[in-house]
């Protein structure tokens, strides 16, 4: 039986006036028909965006988190930048921020896309935000040249990473103390994932479903997706054995 205190939502579903609704009984949602959930078990996406950034590297591991989930674990997924001022996404995209980094709700799990990150790279305030957050989140992980966020924030020190194929090169420059694979669709080191370019982010976001939800949700949904694409064993999952080897 659920505790008395207990309250349900329902899970993100795009259709926007029941995304947001709270009940004080589990059953189905009366706008859209999805099952209900703990509120407590819906784990927060924060997707940070910023001008210039790739489309697809934000939107395909958006639409991945956004569209998966269990009975009992759903995902919010919400966008967060440096202010809640409208970016430009590749010149001709607008969006609109939910959040800023100050008023961002606390993460399970930070998405870094990839584009034009030299102004984020050097933005003192993002890489603090990263930082601060990337102490309690689940999972953050990077798309493309999102790595280099990571890089400068000190999450890849230690650890193995990707990139978009043409920055391969920047981020052994960059980050020397990271051995930096090419030729794989991700590597996960535990909290820490960071995948290829642009459509690499949508099998990224799929590994972390998997990891956190089970094979068959992450199978669902690429196959709501029509993403038949997705293979998992196409990255790197670092071991702890293989990280206490490096140390």
């Amino acid at each position: 039986m659920p505790a008395a205190n207990d309250m349900y939502i329902c899970p993100p579903c795009g259709d926007g006036s029941c995304d947001k609704m709270v009940y004080s009984e589990p059953g189905n949602c009366p706008t859209c028909g999805m099952a209900l959930v703990p509120q407590g078990k819906q784990k927060n996406v924060a997707v940070f965006v910023y001008d210039g950034m790739e489309i697809l590297d934000f939107s395909g591991p958006s639409e991945v988190f956004a569209s998966a989930g269990t009975d009992s674990v759903s995902f919010r997924v919400f966008t967060v930048a440096v202010s809640k001022n409208a970016i430009v996404s590749q010149g001709f995209i607008k969006i609109q921020p939910e959040f800023s980094l100050a008023d961002c709700p606390e993460p399970d799990i930070i998405v870094l896309p990839g584009g034009s990150t030299g102004p984020s790279v050097e933005n003192p305030d993002v890489i603090a935000w990263v930082k601060k957050h990337a102490a309690h989140a689940e999972a953050v992980m990077s798309v493309c040249t999102g790595a280099f966020i990571l890089e400068k924030a000190g999450l890849l020190a230690g650890k193995k990473a990707t990139t978009f194929h043409g920055a391969i090169g920047r981020l052994r420059e960059k980050a020397t103390q990271t051995e930096v694979l090419d030729n794989v669709r991700w590597v996960d080191n535990g909290q820490v994932v960071t995948t290829a370019g642009v459509s690499a982010g949508i099998d990224g976001a799929l590994h972390i479903v998997e990891r956190m939800l089970g094979r068959d949700a992450a199978q669902e949904t690429a196959h709501y997706m029509e993403y038949d694409k997705w293979k998992p064993e196409d990255g790197v999952i670092v071991t702890a054995s293989e990280e206490a080897k490096r140390k």
